[in-house]
């Protein structure tokens, strides 16, 4: 009989949540982790790179004190003290999950796991562990541009960022996504000169139009630069710069930079981890699953980043919840992927959930739209935090919102109302009619949920 009904490969935020479930539903459950539990996302990820935005939100802050009646004589701004403080910040954060684990009675053992077959996974160094089922939460790495060489001093990665004390005079970030959104905040914060360079039409490509749009007349106001419909060509290093060639509607550009940061997506961490031996399919990377998380081989599932279904923290979390579930003979309900909520951490801050007006009508779904500035917001106002909206993307036919989309102050705090309204399918009239606390940015997304049929009190929207 084996010795565990779950063995988990891989403590992330998909693997340790996964355990714990399986432990609350009575089965014996183990973790076996090569670096620290947490994972990516909380060693070098998530949380370090939050903690380093709230630093850089106040020296922006300091910076503006004025404004605010508040004066000094001289500012002196220390990233390489911000550095150690993200590293305190991932260190309580370990000790909470580790705590956590153990309270569960959930086995934590150190290395690295391969699998021998559908119920064995062998330690490094250790011992072969048995079990009933696995779940393979192993994460995923950096993806590297083609014929670009990242050698983690001047081409890096986010895991090098983290890490980085003292700030380049000047950056370049390949990939205008949330880590390079992010990242691009942070460095300007610190008196970085930042340029962005993006493949696609926008930053923030996968969010809705008006939203890219909004985040890049922000970014031109904060001082950080960016090339969009731009392809990178090569990146050359000498006597430790770099030499970033694009191109941009068909002409050449040059962009010299002391740190180029790739950040452009990633790669499921399935190599040299036994997959094949038992019998596991993957497919340019990402193991492949069904619904309930299952894999190809009978017993064995798979969740978080290596799927490559949605490499959020947040997903990796529910798909664990819902495999430990399905190993206890429960059925948990499929998870919506298209409903999860998405956000990026600089400011202004970008949430969203749903579809984006363009995907709404490329469905060929008849589009009433509600939007609600932050200007118009009390709370904001006080502030001073006023660029921003809220967007709300409706079905016509069923008045269901189906596109939730935020910009401004702290915007990723206003999407749990989004998350439950998806799940009661939520109208306009609903969301509009629940009282909301005065004043709080929350009332934005309410005023927008008005504005679909003119109702809007707080702003007169011309249509």
């Amino acid at each position: 009989m084996p010795a565990y009904d779950v063995a988990v490969l891989g403590g992330g935020p998909g693997g340790y949540v996964a355990a714990i479930r399986a432990a609350q539903l009575g089965m014996k459950a183990v973790v076996i982790e090569e670096d620290r539990v947490g994972g990516l996302c909380l060693n070098w990820g998530c949380i370090p790179s939050k903690a380093l935005l709230w630093n850089a939100e106040l020296v922006h802050l300091f910076q503006d004190s004025k404004d605010f009646g508040i004066t000094y004589d001289a500012l002196h701004i220390d990233m390489a003290q911000a550095i150690d403080r993200s590293r305190k910040v991932v260190d309580r954060m370990v000790k909470g999950v580790e705590f956590l684990l153990k309270k569960n009675k959930v086995t934590v053992v150190a290395g690295r796991g391969v699998l021998k077959s559908a119920t064995a996974i062998a330690v490094e160094g250790g011992d072969l562990i048995e079990a009933q089922n696995v779940i393979l939460a192993t994460g995923a790495h950096a993806r590297a541009l083609p014929g670009i060489e990242i050698d983690g001093t001047t081409v890096i990665t986010s895991r090098e960022a983290l890490e980085l004390r003292e700030p380049p005079e000047s950056l370049v970030i390949v990939g205008g996504g949330p880590i390079g959104a992010e990242f691009a905040y942070f460095y300007n914060a610190y008196g970085v000169d930042v340029t962005i360079v993006e493949l696609l039409d926008h930053l923030l490509p996968l969010e809705d139009e008006a939203i890219s749009s909004q985040l890049e007349r922000a970014f031109k106001k904060q001082g950080i630069g960016f090339r969009t419909g731009a392809q990178v060509e090569s990146v050359t290093v000498a006597d430790g710069r770099a030499e970033v060639s694009i191109s941009v509607g068909g002409k050449a550009e040059q962009l010299a930079a002391d740190k180029v940061l790739i950040g452009i997506g990633m790669a499921g961490n399935t190599e040299k981890l036994g997959l094949e031996d038992a019998g596991v399919t993957v497919e340019r990377s990402f193991i492949q699953i069904d619904d309930t998380m299952r894999t190809s081989a009978a017993g064995v599932y798979a969740i978080g980043d290596v799927t490559g279904k949605l490499p959020l923290a947040h997903v990796a979390s529910a798909q664990g919840v819902a495999a430990a579930e399905a190993i206890a003979g429960q059925t948990p309900m499929p998870l919506p992927y298209d409903k999860m909520p998405r956000c990026t951490y600089c400011q202004p801050q970008v949430a969203s959930l749903g579809l984006t007006e363009a995907q709404a009508r490329e469905q060929g779904l008849e589009v009433k739209i509600g939007t609600f500035p932050y200007r118009g917001n009390g709370k904001a106002i006080a502030k001073e935090k006023t660029d921003g909206i809220a967007k709300l993307v409706v079905d016509a036919s069923t008045n269901e919102i189906v596109g939730y989309h935020l910009i401004g102050q702290d915007a990723t705090e206003l999407l749990a109302e989004a998350s439950l309204g998806s799940v009661l399918e939520t109208t306009p009239r609903e969301l509009g009619w629940a009282v909301h606390a005065h004043p709080t940015l929350s009332e934005i997304v309410k005023e927008a949920a008005l504005d679909v049929d003119g109702e809007a009190i707080h702003f007169w929207n011309e249509r």
